[in-house]
């Protein structure tokens, strides 16, 4: 497994699924918290961080997230943040990530829509000059604060509609959030040609998977391991090479899989669906990117050739250009070829 981590770690990769807030690593997080001492839960010491992101269950997992989100008060903490994350991915060879972006949490925090687009775009152009990474983003609605929240980041979409915005989300908790309620939301942003990328099938059975491809016209899924349940919705994602966006350890710390072994990625490859790595909230959640692909490969017992395999996959999934994925497919390929 040595061998094939240095392998992991020179990779080129592209990264669909990761949030922006939880990609915050200690360092960062600790910065914030340091600036904002007195105002907020979350210590301002590293080592500290790491008790306090033990999460009982998802729910716990949420609150604790949105206790981060309250550290970012203003556009210099929303660049810092873009940076840093950009800084981080770069590091595992990523050469494109779509991150997930709430902007609605911010925006109700009290820093302004237009101050914030311009943060994460400044942040982003200046990434790809400092660390050779593209960015883009998927802003996303926190379902836990419902049709408003949708309503607002909708707004926010239409009326800034950044650069690097891509496509339309939606995150948060599942139990007790149905996905039909935001079919018009979802319905408007894609007629405005945003992409459709809610999450669904974490927290939740197979229904919800279904839900979102059928009334949210999903492109792809955040998570969507519980398709593994049902033969039909595999043959249908099979079928359609609807990528699912699968981030194992994830799926462990949220305590939406019981154990790593139990983790139902083989039966998702087994079934022909096309299935990306990656980190989701990785410092929040003990991992990195690397970290995912090598989870990966021991589950799907992968050498080098199957692990640039899924990484080709996430290129294919990705709303890269024609060319753009051409060339980061080329890269792979070198990249593999040069390890015999």
């Amino acid at each position: 497994m040595t061998d094939l981590r240095t392998f992991i770690a020179g990779l080129p990769k592209a990264e669909l699924h990761v949030h922006h807030v939880g990609s915050a690593s200690p360092r960062i997080v600790a910065e914030l918290a340091a600036r904002h001492e007195g105002r907020s839960p979350v210590p301002a010491d590293p080592q500290q961080l790491v008790d306090y992101f033990v999460f009982r269950d998802f729910a716990h997992f949420i609150e604790l997230y949105l206790s981060v989100v309250d550290l970012i008060r203003d556009q210099e903490d929303v660049w810092l943040l873009t940076h840093e994350v950009a800084r981080e991915l770069a590091r595992q060879q990523v050469r494109y990530a779509e991150l997930t972006v709430t902007p609605y949490s911010h925006v109700a925090r009290g820093i302004p829509a237009p101050a914030f687009c311009e943060a994460i775009e400044d942040a982003r152009k200046r990434a790809a000059a400092d660390f050779g990474i593209e960015l883009r983003w998927c802003f996303d609605i926190p379902g836990e604060a419902g049709l408003p929240a949708a309503e607002e980041t909708l707004r926010i979409c239409l009326e800034e509609r950044p650069d690097g915005l891509i496509s339309f989300g939606l995150g948060g908790p599942e139990i007790g959030v149905p996905r039909p309620q935001f079919k018009p939301y979802f319905d408007r942003a894609r007629a405005a040609g945003l992409h459709s990328v809610p999450h669904a099938g974490e927290t939740t059975g197979p229904q919800t998977v279904w839900d979102a491809l059928r009334e949210l016209g999903a492109e792809r899924i955040g998570h969507g391991i519980s398709a593994a349940e049902d033969p039909q919705l595999l043959a249908h994602l099979a079928e359609r090479q609807i990528p699912l966006e699968v981030c194992p350890t994830s799926n462990v710390r949220t305590r939406a899989v019981a154990s790593i072994e139990e983790h139902p990625l083989p039966r998702l490859v087994e079934a022909g669906v096309l299935v990306t790595i990656n980190s989701d909230d990785p410092p929040m959640f003990g991992t990195t990117l690397d970290d995912e692909y090598a989870v990966a490969a021991e589950l799907l017992r992968a050498g080098p050739p199957q692990v640039a395999a899924l990484a080709r996959a996430a290129v294919t999934a990705s709303f890269l250009n024609e060319p753009a994925k051409r060339h980061l497919t080329a890269e792979i390929d070198a990249y593999l070829a040069s390890h015999g």
